[in-house]
């Protein structure tokens, strides 16, 4: 198992994208790999952590495996006997912000630049972003062109898709709801519930779950327990503010492609619905650098870049190859 360490840099209290203050913040990383390696930089979806290959604490496990190390890690695709790998933890930290949640992709992008000019790192090969990740790796493309050698986004658009806006939304009231009446993990775990019937595909479901009844007062079926254990795991990790917060930031993206000019590699599963194909493609059209749009199929959705890991590794590590300092 790969062994990180820790690294921070406290930026206080300063003024966000929109408007807003974000109070004492405290960027936090982690540094994996050859430590005199080009630099690279991995994010993932708002539930990741600076954790990407060795364990991370949890709430409910007392210790899990990095989120990403079936690829990042010695001999793998992002191979950490040649790259120093800086994972990063998204703001805020814990809670919301002092007015109504609302930071950027931009944002995240200028804090991790604080943190990597806090180590010394004035530029870094590629950064590789999934999710939410990948926006803030397309803000950061843009705002810091001169730092970065390539970029990896992973089912991420320059722009949320209407319909998920309209999930996410939908999401952040049941939360609400559940901050109201006192009960803010039962929010989280309802909101996540709805959340992975919109990251995973109606195939998927219908070829795992075969409908059995599992309690009878009230009636339950088999994809009902399997969406409440996503539930209680994710509320039992995450801070219903912070989830408001990141959850709205991820509606208020937007990027325009054609001020991007880093070379860029675009992957996609064809059947994720909050990234779609068609937004990608528009994307590798719109970009000013040189681009390339690279699909595969799954039956995993926005979730594949947790899961599809044998179709994703060699395009990873032909990518990862071409990297220079």
């Amino acid at each position: 198992m790969a062994i990180g360490h820790d690294i921070e840099t406290v930026l206080g209290t300063y003024t966000l994208d929109r408007g807003c203050s974000l109070p004492d913040d405290v960027v936090r990383g982690r540094v994996y790999g050859n430590p005199d390696g080009p630099a690279l930089v991995v994010l993932g979806g708002i539930s990741a952590t600076r954790f990407v290959s060795d364990g991370s604490p949890s709430a409910k496990k007392g210790y899990n495996r990095g989120w990403w190390s079936r690829l990042v890690r010695e001999g793998g695709a992002i191979d950490l006997n040649k790259f120093k790998v800086i994972g990063y933890d998204f703001a805020p930290n814990n809670g919301g912000l002092n007015c109504p949640e609302t930071i950027t992709t931009t944002d995240q992008a200028r804090r991790l630049k604080a943190l990597l000019d806090s180590q010394g790192v004035s530029h870094i090969a590629a950064l590789i972003g999934s999710s939410y990740g990948g926006m803030c790796g397309l803000a950061f493309a843009r705002d810091y062109p001169d730092m970065i050698g390539q970029l990896c986004v992973i089912g991420a658009a320059h722009r949320p898709y209407p319909i998920g806006v309209g999930w996410r939304g939908i999401q952040r009231r049941i939360v609400r709801l559940g901050l109201d009446a006192g009960n803010p993990e039962t929010g989280l775990k309802l909101a996540r519930e709805l959340a992975m019937t919109t990251y995973r595909t109606p195939e998927e479901f219908a070829h795992r779950f075969d409908l059995a009844e599992t309690t009878t007062d009230p009636i339950q079926f088999d994809i009902c327990n399997y969406l409440g254990s996503r539930g209680d795991v994710f509320a039992g990790n995450m801070d219903a503010r912070r989830f408001l917060a990141l959850s709205e930031s991820v509606d208020l993206h937007r990027v325009e492609p054609e001020a991007i000019s880093t070379p860029t590699l675009l992957m996609t599963a064809i059947s994720d619905q909050l990234a779609p194909l068609t937004d990608m493609r528009e994307l590798r059209d719109r970009l000013s650098g040189p681009s390339e749009l690279y699909t595969f199929t799954s039956l995993y959705g926005h979730d594949a870049f947790l899961k599809e890991y044998d179709a994703m590794e060699p395009r990873l590590s032909a990518f990862c190859k071409g990297l220079s300092t």
